[in-house]
């Protein structure tokens, strides 16, 4: 049960932002961009993917959220089974580097909505568009590290526990 919702947990979390966004990003009229936001929309595509989607995701966080939630389903701890989602996302019960590092992103990501919604079209489209991708990157990345687990076969990374 854990594990189901450790990772359900958070794909979820990862899929209402991915939703919401799209749905802004949506919006934008491509036809409409400059020159120069059209370079700025394929040198951001390009680096969200590379660097969140596969560096940040992918061969981080993605193996560290699935191999927390096997930890969490084999340790049967009530306390960190209810705090699941945050348990795979390190926000909980971890080593001290490992929950300033994830404290930090968390709360450097929510600056970054913050500044984001406040940007006008075309640019929030743009930016969210960048963001969807590396998120939607993660999401995969989680879900194929979760089929490689329940095969069998070994997780890289570290549990990153106290």
């Amino acid at each position: 049960m854990a594990l189901a919702w450790g990772i359900g947990g958070v794909v979820l979390l990862f899929g209402r932002a991915i939703w919401r966004m799209t749905g802004i990003a949506a919006q934008l009229d491509v036809s409409a961009l400059g020159s120069w936001q059209c370079v700025f929309g394929v040198v951001w595509l390009g680096f969200m993917a590379y660097s969140e989607g596969y560096r940040a995701f992918q061969l981080h966080f993605a193996p560290r959220v699935v191999k927390r939630a096997l930890w969490l389903s084999r340790a049967r701890r009530p306390w960190l089974s209810l705090l699941a989602p945050m348990f795979c996302m390190g926000l909980v019960h971890a080593s001290r580097k490992r929950l300033v590092v994830s404290w930090s992103i968390l709360l450097l990501i929510i600056a970054l909505i913050i500044g984001v919604r406040k940007l006008s079209q075309p640019w929030r489209g743009l930016v969210d568009i960048g963001v969807v991708i590396g998120l939607a990157w993660g999401v995969v990345a989680i879900l194929a590290f979760a089929v490689q687990a329940l095969r069998g076969r070994p997780i890289p990374g570290d549990l990153d526990l106290p």
